[in-house]
């Protein structure tokens, strides 16, 4: 059925093939080159820059003011996964029960605190536990919890609102 004239000319044929892509492609980067060509290249002002609005930065006291610790609740269900609200009860992480005004890795049942924590609060207060949702990986580098973040500042407060409600 195959013989080495029929293989010579298949391997030969994705060869070619191949060989016509790359070189397309090399092609299309050269004629639609996106940095300009040298001196060539000029920049027509559009006044985009001048029209873009500026971002007003919201204290996050007045926004945790205004927060609503029913929809961090819902918030929440991302948390689930890894800490539960009752008190003694840890999951993949430590019990989040009380953990506002709580000292930094003190629950004694969880014994998997990696120390990152420590080394930037003391207490999980209100402004410490926004930095640290806003990106813990940046908040505290090394800190064992793989968790991206909440990016927006509302659902942050939301979150924490329903957190400081759980422990009474």
């Amino acid at each position: 059925m195959f013989d080495t004239m029929t293989f010579t000319k298949i391997a030969a044929s994705v060869c070619g093939a191949l060989l016509v892509l790359l070189l397309g492609k090399w092609a299309a980067e050269e004629l639609y080159h996106v940095d300009g060509h040298g001196d060539q290249a000029y920049v027509i002002d559009t006044g985009a820059e001048e029209a873009a609005e500026e971002v007003v930065e919201v204290a996050f006291a007045d926004v945790f003011a205004q927060a609503d610790a029913g929809a961090g609740a819902r918030i929440f269900r991302q948390c689930s996964a890894c800490h539960k609200l009752e008190d003694g009860v840890n999951g993949t992480g430590p019990h989040l029960y009380g953990v506002v005004g709580r000292a930094v890795g003190s629950v004694d049942s969880y014994g998997a605190y990696s120390g990152a924590l420590s080394e930037v609060a003391e207490v999980w207060t209100v402004d410490a536990l926004n930095e640290f949702l806003e990106n813990p990986s940046q908040y505290a580098p090394g800190t064992s919890m793989a968790y991206r973040g909440v990016k927006k500042v509302e659902d942050r407060a939301n979150l924490i609102a329903y957190l400081d409600s759980i422990d009474g």
